[in-house]
């Protein structure tokens, strides 16, 4: 009998603090995918601090950023998570996503093709809607593919706690996200 290979998922993002809502949500979804039978890795807060500001030189990209581009060009999905910081993604998860002009010159350029689940949170609606905004304008850049949904979260109310959130629609929002990216990278 033939196996088959597990779809590999990156999740990417989170914000200066372990354990932000941001992580936590990315956490939650990329859990779902794995419950889905993906092989899974978070990209989160600590490696996003360690990641030099991205430039095109070799020299410039430290073990981590040179660990980041590997997954990124292994990935057969990726759910990627910002918090909305004054409107837009926040700094460290651009730069993160700077570091995919590493796969300018590969067979597979950027994401092309790729699965992308959005998940953003802030701390009002009006940052929630402009940041998922941007991502779906950087990920069309980069050729990937955003889901059709994309989780937008006002963490206002405090709902995640201990890696868990305490408001089902979330929830189930976040599931349907990596289901969505599982579906697609099953196919690829």
């Amino acid at each position: 009998m033939e196996q088959t290979k597990k779809p590999f998922i990156l999740g990417l993002g989170g914000t200066t603090s372990p354990g932000s809502s941001t992580e936590q949500a990315l956490a939650i979804s990329l859990q779902a995918a794995a419950d889905a039978g993906a092989e899974t890795e978070l990209f989160g807060a600590e490696r996003l601090m360690a990641l030099p500001h991205y430039r095109a030189d070799p020299a410039g990209i430290n073990e981590t950023g040179r660990d980041l581009v590997a997954l990124v060009r292994r990935a057969d999905g990726v759910l990627l998570s910002s918090p909305g910081y004054h409107g837009t993604v926040s700094g460290l998860v651009k730069n993160a996503i700077d570091y995919i002009e590493e796969t300018s010159r590969d067979e597979r350029i950027y994401l092309d093709g790729l699965p992308i689940g959005l998940i953003v949170t802030a701390h009002g609606w009006q940052a929630v809607g402009s940041t998922l905004a941007a991502l779906r304008s950087i990920v069309h850049s980069l050729r990937g593919w955003p889901t059709p949904l994309g989780v937008g979260i006002n963490v206002s109310g405090g709902m995640f706690r201990d890696g868990i959130c305490d408001d089902p629609s979330v929830n189930t929002q976040l599931e349907m996200v990596a289901q969505q990216v599982m579906q697609r990278a099953e196919t690829r």
